[in-house]
């Protein structure tokens, strides 16, 4: 029964009366379920995506270099230590949102419930509100180019600070609560922020898991005020949040013990005796052969600065207890990620991996599954590979993904050299989708202004499109948008990837209507798409091309000025090496054929001793203007494999279905095995490029074919961008 008095009455019903929103105090006296303490924002909801997107599994990885002959396989690991049977970790690109709906209510939930679950998911989203998605990338032997986000992270960056952090908070709120209910149910979550958001996240993290379920705030302090520029209006930031929380009450961590001092020193260092007393020691007194004892017991580390630290340990052996206050200043691998060390991939946002580590420590157990919903450079997946965790990562960046597989197959070398196990791993995506679930994006369909107004919208972007690609539009047609000369034009989504379901449809409408010219159009596209569905739309006699839309469409002066240039596909060419019934590959060339920028347009605006870096006809291109206004071009991209940031081989491509579980027609609680008419690339050999080692092998390790004349061989070239493009050639033995 409601508490209300007869003057509390008569309010509530003026404000509904004149259409007014009622007070806060309101909404607390009408509902008895209310929380005693919630974040409110614009747009809060306690909707939740549950689509289910079939996962796409575009390439396997199960060995970090193929052996010179293939060894016969055994239990579950073979000789060498790669995986043959059991979990595959799973590297996942796209919007984590569907993701996790994907994961939560799809077929693989029943395979991660058999691994015990999830036990621990480490995020750090993107908290930073003028974070843009660009970074710098390396090109040949150095050379370096301002990378600019792709349009689906333009999207993602508009959806997340696009109302600032109303925005920002309803991503996040969404994501969290999907999230917990994939966890385990002794699972924990570790949520990374700083000053910006730490608050409100702080109260969206107790209103989803429960204020009881909060176990610690952790200080990260990730640099010291040294390299803080001082200010009269604020003082340095120093340190970051990370919020640990569980998902019942009774959940324990694991207690954890941290070797390392509280304090740097030059000269002294504190140890303690086998009785477990302190005892201060001045080094210069102990002697020379005492330090190297002590040194070679990695009792002792030298920094590069010269300061010396040192390692405490209790009379049992097991050093401090952990607290939540975790000191980079003190520990030097806490430290954010600097220019100079091994670690560092140049990566924004990147964390140091000992930092990962003590969280994987503290909530996950040797075999335990591990899971990172925005993996960035892959750092969590790489500490779970040399922790013995079971992984599943993603991310929106195709960029990000091709760095975290770099370095998961780096680790997986380490791992095989050490003669170490360790397991496959899957590169997935969800790009065999139905369209109609973007569409909607998971509102109501009732709702006649959206549906109308989303029409609007897409018939301006179409419009938008065919001006700059110089192209008519035409009517009656299910997929064709428009025709230039003798082609037909049909343009993908601009807030999705390409996919084979669209292209296959386009092919159908082909067929349909004896087409036999079309230019397909896409902002991005699903990896592995290509050259499978062209030869599939050659075999129905069909010239099927596919264009890529710059980013310069929405730039009307561009278009106006016909500067807006629609590139192609990639070119690989390769010659495969036969000897007897071994085989190898030689990459003989790479062709790319973006444009970002124009010559002409940068040498007129750039000032006097400005420069730019530009990308013009597949070449990156630095323009420089002196003091005198004299204009000077320099190619950054001396040659064809400047652009090639790692290859790799599958020796026996169309020998492994890819196969999709979707839901039954009749069913849709159950889940059905369907071929896609694809097949999943796997990944035997690959050359790359990282910081320290920029150079790139060119001719493969070799293979023995045994029990067949023919094969295929399929080479996937991955640029220095993160797009990947990939030729399938048929080679007799």
């Amino acid at each position: 029964m409601l508490n209300l008095n007869e003057q509390q009455k008569r309010d509530i019903v003026r404000y509904i009366e004149e259409g007014k929103e009622l007070p806060e105090k309101y909404r607390f006296l009408l509902f008895e379920n209310k929380r005693q303490v919630e974040l409110l924002w614009n747009g809060k909801t306690d909707e939740v995506t549950n689509v289910v997107l079939p996962f796409q599994t575009i390439e396997c990885v199960d060995e970090p270099r193929s052996e010179e002959h293939k060894k016969i396989q055994s239990d579950l690991f073979d000789f060498s230590g790669r995986q043959i049977q059991g979990w595959t970790n799973k590297l996942i690109w796209g919007d984590n949102k569907y993701i996790l709906s994907s994961l939560k209510n799809g077929p693989l939930r029943d395979e991660i419930e058999k691994q015990g679950g999830i036990k621990l998911i480490y995020i750090d989203p993107p908290f930073d509100v003028g974070a843009d998605f660009s970074m710098n990338i390396e090109i040949g032997d150095g050379e370096s180019y301002e990378k600019s986000p792709n349009i689906l992270e333009e999207i993602a960056y508009r959806d997340t600070w696009g109302m600032g952090k109303d925005s920002f908070l309803s991503m996040i709120y969404e994501r969290l609560t999907l999230m917990k209910d994939l966890l385990s149910e002794d699972g924990f979550i570790c949520v990374h922020c700083d000053w910006r958001v730490s608050s409100s996240i702080k109260l969206i993290l107790d209103e989803i898991f429960n204020i009881n379920n909060y176990m610690n705030q952790i200080i990260w302090e990730r640099s010291s005020t040294g390299n803080k520029a001082i200010s009269n209006y604020k003082l340095p930031r120093v340190y970051d949040s990370i919020f640990l929380y569980s998902k019942n009450e009774n959940n324990k961590i694991n207690i954890q013990y941290s070797e390392y001092a509280q304090e740097y020193i030059d000269y002294n260092f504190q140890y303690q005796d086998e009785r477990g007393k302190f005892r201060r020691q001045i080094l210069g007194t102990r002697g020379k052969e005492s330090i190297k004892e002590l040194e070679k017991d990695n009792r002792i580390i030298t920094t590069k600065s010269g300061k010396k630290y040192f390692k405490q340990y209790l009379s049992e052996s097991k050093g401090l207890p952990l607290t939540d206050f975790w000191l980079g200043t003190k520990i030097p691998d806490l430290r954010r990620q600097g220019g100079m060390t091994k670690e560092n991939l140049k990566y924004p946002t990147q964390k140091p991996e000992v930092l990962i580590e003590k969280f994987i420590k503290l909530c996950s157990n040797e075999g335990d599954l591990v899971c990172d919903f925005f993996v960035g450079s892959g750092t969590t997946a790489s500490v779970c590979e040399k922790l013995n965790r079971k992984w599943i990562c993603s991310d929106l960046g195709k960029f990000g993904i091709h760095t975290t597989r770099k370095r998961i197959i780096s680790v997986q070398r380490e791992l095989k050299k050490d003669g170490k196990d360790y397991r496959a791993f899957e590169i997935l995506n969800l790009g065999k989708y139905q369209t109609q679930h973007f569409i909607s994006e998971g509102k109501n369909e009732r709702d006649e202004n959206k549906i109308q107004s989303d029409s609007n919208k897409e018939k301006q972007f179409i419009k938008l499109i065919l001006d700059a690609y110089n192209s008519e539009p035409v009517q009656g047609f299910k997929t064709f948008d428009g025709k230039k000369s003798s082609r037909f034009v049909s343009i993908g989504p601009v807030n999705q990837p390409l996919s084979r379901f669209h292209v296959e449809k386009v092919i159908d409408e082909c067929v349909e209507h004896n087409i036999t010219k079309v230019d397909v159009l896409g902002f991005e596209y699903e990896m592995g798409l290509f050259p499978t569905i062209q030869q599939e739309a050659s075999s129905k006699g069909i010239d099927l091309s596919y264009k890529q839309i710059p980013v310069e469409v929405f730039d009307k002066r561009a278009v106006s000025k016909g500067e807006v240039v629609f590139h192609d596909v990639a070119y690989i060419e390769m010659k495969p090496i036969v000897k007897g019934k071994m085989v190898s590959v030689e990459l003989i060339d790479f062709c790319v054929f973006y444009n970002k920028g124009s010559l002409e347009s940068t040498e007129q605006s750039l000032r006097n001793g400005k420069s730019k870096v530009i990308i013009d006809n597949g070449q990156i291109v630095k323009v420089s203007k002196d003091k005198d206004g004299i204009v000077n071009t320099e190619q950054l991209t001396k040659k064809w494999e400047d652009w090639i940031d790692y290859w790799s081989v599958d020796f026996d491509f169309e020998s492994r279905e890819e196969i999709i579980r979707i839901p039954k027609e009749d069913n849709p609680d159950e889940f059905e095995e369907k071929w896609t008419g694809d097949y999943v690339f796997e990944n035997e050999w690959q050359s790359f490029r990282t910081k320290g080692n920029r150079t790139l092998e060119l001719v493969s390790s070799s293979k023995e074919i045994s029990g067949k004349s023919k094969i295929k061989i399929a080479v996937k070239v991955i640029d220095i961008f993160g797009n990947d493009t990939m030729k399938v050639l048929e080679v007799n033995i």
